[in-house]
């Protein structure tokens, strides 16, 4: 399971909400099959409807 605050934790590389969707888009791709959204990103372009955003892009990797 992909668990966001994980992710970030363990990706401090990550500048921006779009690495962080590279990365997530990577992860699905990659296999991962669950994904959990525990706490906002906190990135300055992070937008308002993040969290569908983020569901929408794992769901739907391209």
């Amino acid at each position: 399971m992909l668990i966001l605050s994980e992710v970030l934790i363990q990706n401090h590389q990550l500048e921006s909400y779009k690495d962080l969707i590279r990365l997530i888009q990577t992860k699905a791709r990659d296999g991962e099959m669950f994904f959990d959204i525990d706490i906002k990103p906190p990135f300055p372009d992070t937008p308002d409807e993040w969290e569908s955003d983020l569901e929408a892009k794992f769901t739907s990797p391209t």
